[in-house]
């Protein structure tokens, strides 16, 4: 029968992905990225709700849960998928699955009819799933037990002895569905020989991290087994401020949140635990051996994107983006070129890829933070070059989009149009310039860039100073509600993209 209560779906969408860098970074994460053909993970997770009215009855848009940072990104990409949240909330900083899921059931709650307590479904927005219908089959069990009271977590039937996920010891049946079974035990990552052991006793599920059950069910055990957790979530959500689509938790009272994910808060302490197997050709995408592994290859094992030329080459991965790359007589490798950073490595090495990510965040290295081309809520910018005194961008202005209103201390700007029409404002003045026509914006004058055109808006932008980072600015006004001249340096020092000209 299908389940009538509302069910939330729940989209986490704060993950990093560092062991697929240099591809995904810090503010460009694997959830933004379309690895395979098409849409990225985020909108391949918010278009797979659509499959599950039909099992399950009242399903409501979802509350996607992601990092400030990305909120336009995010809901950029949920417009180009079709999909209408309930609302976007902003996490300020990380602080792992469980504080994130104790806002979204809070949200669910004030969102819900009286009388009527929601059920959550938590999805990771950066999951690759092959079939929709298993899929369904199994959210149907696990949200049928979440009505019943249980507390439901999805287990992928292993095909493999994985090292890479944890895993769950699965009991008797248990519940009410019929299909669910009873969580004897979590357990971290395994060692090659007890994952094997494991597959072979039957019985094991890789840990996909996924639930169901009901909000304020969720919040009562999250009081009984991490109750600084629940106290702050509490407090960002009734602190919350709401702008549009955007539910900004008040970062103070996040940040007093122990980061901890959902398994380690509550799923490995409640009595009421049972685990849906899920048989759908899932992956968590979660190193290049993994998308190797859903990549079409050719009869050598080898799969490319890119302009790619393979040659006595087998089980290899090659990802070219803006180049060229040719392998030669190379077994078992990753190599992806990017714009800005090249990574060679051995297929399986995901654990020492994040390692080099780690290095680079020590020394100061931003190529383990952005890419060379950043997307804005305005367009993009790409650092082509710079050097001791001046920086040279390429800068893309959407059709209809405007940058802040702002100003720099310390450096100036020359700005050459090469293709379409800028409108520009600087100091009292408001004026047009037009291709093969260039403007000087001096130190310490307001400025703004706009496209008042149909087309996209590029320009060459030269930036010179004695200081050029993204930090130096006073923004005046903005139309997408981000830090005006208020902000404190200490804000604009931490957040230098959020507050920065770009």
């Amino acid at each position: 029968a299908r389940v009538s209560r509302p069910v939330f779906p729940v989209i986490l969408s704060g993950g990093v992905g560092r062991r697929l860098w240099p591809l995904s970074r810090e503010r460009h994460p694997k959830q933004f990225i379309a690895l395979g053909e098409g849409r990225t993970l985020l909108q391949a997770t918010a278009r797979r709700l659509a499959v599950l009215p039909g099992v399950l009855g009242a399903v409501r848009a979802p509350i996607v849960v992601c990092n400030r940072e990305h909120r336009f990104m995010a809901a950029e990409q949920l417009r180009g998928a079709g999909v209408v949240p309930e609302v976007i909330a902003l996490e300020p900083v990380g602080r792992n699955t469980a504080p994130a899921v104790a806002v979204a059931a809070l949200e669910a709650r004030a969102r819900g009819r009286e009388g009527e307590e929601p059920i959550l479904l938590v999805l990771p927005s950066d999951h690759f799933i092959r079939n929709d219908e298993p899929f369904a089959r199994a959210v149907r069990t696990a949200v049928e037990e979440a009505a019943a009271g249980w507390l439901a977590t999805f287990g992928v039937v292993p095909d493999r002895a994985e090292t890479g996920y944890g895993y769950i010891r699965a009991g008797a049946p248990a519940g009410v569905s019929g299909a669910a079974l009873a969580v004897e035990r979590f357990v971290e990552k395994p060692d090659a020989a007890r994952a094997a052991a494991w597959i072979e006793a039957g019985g094991w599920y890789w840990n996909s991290g996924m639930f169901a059950f009901e909000a304020d069910r969720y919040l009562r055990e999250l009081g009984a087994h991490a109750a600084p957790v629940r106290a702050a979530a509490e407090e960002a959500h009734g602190k919350a401020v709401r702008t549009g689509e955007f539910l900004e938790l008040d970062p103070g009272a996040f940040a007093r949140s122990p980061a901890i994910s959902v398994d380690r808060a509550v799923m490995e302490h409640t009595a009421d635990a049972v685990v849906a197997p899920l048989e759908a050709g899932w992956s968590d995408v979660g190193s290049w051996a993994a998308l190797l592994a859903l990549a079409e290859r050719d009869g050598a094992g080898n799969a490319a994107r890119g302009d790619v030329v393979l040659e006595g080459t087998r089980d290899t991965w090659v990802w070219g983006q803006e180049r060229l790359v040719a392998v030669a007589g190379a077994s078992d490798l990753v190599v992806v070129d990017t714009a800005d950073a090249v990574l060679v490595a051995g297929r399986n090495a995901h654990q020492q890829v994040a390692k080099v990510t780690e290095r680079l965040e020590r020394t100061g290295r931003d190529e383990y933070r952005s890419h060379r081309k950043v997307r804005r809520p305005w367009g993009s910018y790409d650092s082509v070059h710079g050097g001791d005194g001046f920086k040279v961008k390429h800068i893309t202005v959407d059709p209809g989009q405007r940058l802040s209103l702002q100003m720099h201390r310390r450096r100036a700007e020359h700005w050459i149009v090469v293709r379409g029409a800028a409108r520009v404002t600087r100091g009292e003045e408001v004026f047009a310039v037009s291709e093969n026509e260039s403007v000087h914006i001096p130190t310490g004058v307001r400025h703004r860039l706009e496209n008042p055109g149909p087309e996209p808006l590029d320009l060459i932008e030269v930036q010179i100073g004695d200081y050029l980072g993204e930090d130096d600015i006073v923004r005046f006004e903005d139309a997408y509600g981000r830090a005006g001249p208020d902000a404190s340096p200490a804000r604009r020092r931490e957040d230098p993209a959020e507050n920065g000209e770009t």
